[in-house]
Order: structure tokens, then sequence, then C-alpha cells
């Protein structure tokens, strides 16, 4: 159960927190009620901690009379470094590269053991894509996951591969297959998916560098990538190169640099 307050004592921040936090992926509209029991509250107080979030903009109730996250939520969290920093300076590079592609585009974090996508444009095939801005995926499955899994610090892979999950009939979800296409993206420089996380959608995705390792991964998703994935790499490696400029990343860094860090 999302954000459990009923320990005695408990803070009006914990409870309004707990409130927040029952919103996720699979919960993006709630009643109140469904709210108080998440968040392990009596209703009466989740009433009037929902009044004021709502009165303040963390919270909008429509018309059905469920409750959904606000906008001055999500202002808020463009504010976070992640945020107003590789996002902003990528953004320029990520509509060069929807430009030169016209395919759908991505730029994601690491997020714990979880892809957030920090910016998207959509592209112009009709190529199904899952991925929202702020929204969090598994990496395994997903381009740009792989490349921050390829990357990620030995607990958080460790921790991915013991909760490997088939999200359609070409995930992959053998460890010793997983470690060996990491090992290549850390060879080679990028990586690729081909139905793993949607059917009918194919990706790959490069490391974006800052100056302490990788940062972010750039991505593309298209139909197919028989054929056009020389030229969708050469364009997603010029775009990464310049964002790494921008970040101050130490020069060009050979496809050949592991950059995995053995601790969080």
């Amino acid at each position: 159960m999302a954000g459990n307050t009923s320990i005695p004592g408990a803070s009006v921040a914990g409870r309004t927190l707990a409130l927040l936090s029952t919103f996720d992926e699979s919960h993006r509209a709630l009643t109140l009620s469904e709210m108080a029991q998440r968040a392990d509250l009596a209703v009466p107080t989740a009433h009037r901690l929902v009044g004021e979030l709502e009165r303040w903009g963390a919270l909008v109730r429509r018309s059905d009379g469920r409750y959904v996250i606000g906008r001055r939520v999500w202002d808020l969290g463009l504010l976070a470094p992640i945020q107003t920093g590789v996002r902003e300076i990528a953004e320029p590079y990520v509509y060069d590269l929807y430009a030169a592609t016209k395919a759908t585009v991505h730029i994601a974090v690491r997020d714990g053991a979880s892809v957030l996508y920090i910016d998207r444009i959509a592209g112009n095939e009709s190529v199904p894509v899952v991925s929202k801005v702020g929204s969090r995926l598994p990496m395994p499955p997903t381009g740009v996951g792989k490349v921050l899994l390829a990357y990620a610090p030995k607990d958080i892979r460790d921790e991915v591969m013991t909760s490997l999950t088939r999200v359609t009939p070409r995930t992959l979800i053998s460890p010793q297959l997983l470690e060996q296409q990491l090992q290549r993206v850390r060879d080679e420089g990028y990586a690729t998916t081909a139905e793993e996380m949607t059917a009918g959608a194919c990706s790959i995705a490069v490391p974006v560098w800052g100056p302490d390792g990788v940062v972010a991964a750039l991505g593309v998703v298209v139909g197919t990538l028989r054929g056009n994935r020389p030229r969708l790499l050469a364009a997603l490696q010029v775009a990464a190169r310049g964002i790494g400029r921008q970040l101050g990343a130490p020069g060009p860094v050979p496809p050949g640099r592991s950059g995995v860090a053995d601790s969080a």
C-alpha cells in the first residue's frame, strides 16, 4: 500500500506526501476514497488534505469526481536539476535529430532501476510508442534503457537481472544473454531493440556523456532498423556528442570506453 502513515504521530507533511504518492503509472486518476485507502488515512483527514492540495494546484478534480495530478506538481518537477540541465541543453539537438530522421526521438535518464523519459518528439510514422514525457519504463526492453543499464552501478544491474519480466514475446529475460548485450553496448557504443517493449517498434540508442560518465541516453523509435541503422546511428552520435559538449564531457568518448560504476 502506498504511503502508509497509520503510525501515530505521522506529520501533516507525511500524510500529504502519502496522498500524492498514491498516484503512479497504474493509478493516474483516483477517487477520494481510493486515495485515503491507498495512503492508509481516514477519509475525513484525506478530504481535508486533498482540498488543500487542490486549492494549491497539486491536484485537479475532474467532472467524474476523480482526482489527477495538477500542473503545479509538473512545474515543480521541471525545476529538478536533471530536468533543467540535461533536458534544456538537449532540446535543440532532439529537434535537430527529429528533423534529420522524422522518427520518434526521446531522451531519458535512469531513475533507480527504471528509465525516466524527460523529453520526446513523436515521429511521422505510425509506430506504436509507449513512452511519454515523465513516464517510467523498465530498462531491459528499451533502447535507451539498455544504454543506461549498461553503464549503471553494479548493484542496479544485479537488481534488474533478478527481476526480468517478459513484456512482449520478444522481450529478453535471460540474465546471461542480457549481460552479453550490455557488454556489446559498452564495446560498440549503442543499443538496439526489436519489438521487445512494443510489437511493431524497434529502437536504437546511444549514451550521452557528461563530465563524470553517462548521464542520459538518446534514442529513436522506428518500425524497422533494417537498411537504416547506419544513418540513424550516425545522426544519434552527432546529437549525443553535441549534448555532451554542452554538458562538459571531457572530449570525444570512444565506443569502447566502459564507464561502468561498481557502486552507487
